[in-house]
């Protein structure tokens, strides 16, 4: 069985919607770089390590992220699955996992990649919106996309309520991707295309639309 390790900075609903999902992986531990993190007490609760790592004891990122790998290694996961973390990793850091960091962005990569992708999305107009599980690279949201949904962009939305929709379809498509992951039915090309063995429906309801495995 494949096993991962899981870091937040929040309540963690990403968290818990992969632990919800009783996917066919080992949860070793949950990180958060924030002590006061709501999630960590949640990861807890559950019986998992829950560890905080306080990004602001450290003076340069390069210094955090290296504790970071240190307690990582640790638990010597195959991957690391980042939910809700808001620390933008060091290309360093990053090296010393290629192709097993995964990432959960709140956006139809490659648009709008960074933060405050409600309000770009409203502000540019657009009438679909979504969120992406992607690989993680040095680029900061760029890195190889595993699975993406969509959601509407209504007339009457608000960055609060297009954020409410779109969360609702991270934790629908992350738990998938991670599946995917777990039953070795994800390909990464070399170059850098993912492709996703038996994937032939989709499935598509008012507020999301998503790929899924036949079973």
């Amino acid at each position: 069985m494949k096993s991962i390790v899981i870091l937040i900075s929040g309540r963690g609903s990403n968290m818990d919607a992969i632990i919800d999902a009783e996917l066919p992986l080992e949860i070793r531990a949950v990180i958060s770089n924030r002590p006061l993190a709501t999630g960590l007490k949640s990861a807890a609760q559950r019986g998992f390590p829950a560890i905080a790592l306080d990004h602001k004891a450290f003076a340069t990122r390069e210094e955090f992220d290296t504790e970071l790998s240190r307690v990582i290694n640790q638990f010597a996961p195959d991957y690391i699955v980042l939910a809700g973390f808001m620390r933008i990793l060091s290309a360093g850091f990053i090296a010393r996992y290629p192709n097993r960091i995964i990432n959960i962005h709140p956006s139809l990569l490659p648009a709008l990649p960074g933060l405050h992708t409600h309000e770009e999305a409203l502000k540019a107009g657009l009438k679909i919106h979504g969120a992406t599980v992607h690989f993680v690279t040095p680029e900061l949201d760029h890195g190889p996309i595993i699975i993406q949904a969509t959601v509407p962009v209504l007339p009457a939305d608000t960055p609060a309520t297009l954020g409410e929709r779109v969360l609702a379809a991270e934790h629908k498509i992350y738990p998938q991707a991670l599946r995917w992951l777990a039953t070795d039915r994800l390909e990464l090309s070399a170059s850098g295309v993912v492709r996703i063995q038996h994937l032939d429906v989709l499935e598509t309801d008012k507020t999301t639309t998503l790929c899924v495995l036949k079973e």
